[in-house]
């Protein structure tokens, strides 16, 4: 997480600056959420309400997706996809919804190409996006340095603060320093994506991208990294601490 405010923004950008950023996604929302219990008991992890916004993760998603340019989103469910299907149907979106429930699971990469033959434009580049990641950030400039670099696919890098404080030391082994929570030194996979249509056919038809067509893509230099701004605000609710902290940093900010 980077300290920026954790409230939906307007969008700042021009669109006609970006005319060829994709105007499909794929939210994947079809995992189980254990760590998450009791929350995900009842209700997919996605549903799960972020404290003090009365909406749930994946409203904040579609908004945000909405912003960035976004007309036509397909959701892939699982657990519980009822409830998701239920809250799509009644509630005023600013975007078109598909829904796709997969009949046995097919991992994360069987997900996204199953739920990418239900894009509107298959020969269009597309957005993917983790159901449980609350961020914003310019979705059109990370498709822009997604153009570029020529990539067959693009991810998101964010810094997550690590949860522990950690100890600074010199060459010496005396101790100069104590870090409360510091942002971690190594980037990770933020759960957001840009994909060039030919990706599509890359991905398994079960099992797992990132073990597969990920590190083919990086033998073959045609996957890229797009660091997030700096102040960009990214956290993944995976536990209640999460949902607990989400709420502290909304209510840091004002916002809603």
């Amino acid at each position: 997480m980077t300290d920026a405010s954790p409230v939906p923004p307007q969008p700042t950008h021009d669109a006609a600056a970006f005319p060829t950023a994709p105007t499909q996604a794929v939210v994947l929302a079809g995992g189980q959420g254990t760590r998450l219990r009791p929350y995900t008991d009842d209700r997919p992890k996605p549903m799960v309400e972020i404290p003090g916004t009365g909406m749930p993760i994946i409203g904040h998603q579609l908004a945000w997706l909405a912003a960035e340019g976004v007309t036509d989103a397909v959701v892939s469910c699982g657990h519980l996809a009822g409830v998701l299907q239920d809250w799509l149907g009644r509630t005023p979106l600013p975007l078109r919804v598909t829904t796709v429930v997969e009949e046995e699971p097919l991992g994360r990469g069987g997900g996204l190409k199953y739920a990418a033959r239900r894009l509107p434009h298959p020969d269009q580049p597309w957005y993917a996006t983790n159901g449980d990641v609350w961020t914003r950030f310019s979705l059109r400039e990370m498709a822009a340095f997604h153009r570029e670099r020529d990539a067959v696919a693009t991810l998101a890098l964010a810094r997550p603060r690590i949860p522990w404080g950690v100890v600074e030391t010199n060459e010496f082994g005396q101790v100069l320093d104590f870090i409360e929570a510091p942002q971690s030194p190594y980037p990770v996979n933020a759960g957001v994506y840009v994909f060039s249509p030919q990706f599509t056919p890359l991905l398994p038809d079960l099992g797992d991208h990132e073990r597969t067509t990920f590190p083919r893509l990086a033998r073959e230099r045609r996957l890229a990294g797009f660091p997030l701004p700096q102040g960009a605000y990214w956290r993944a609710i995976d536990t209640a601490k999460d949902l607990t902290e989400a709420a502290r940093e909304l209510a840091a900010y004002g916002g809603s």
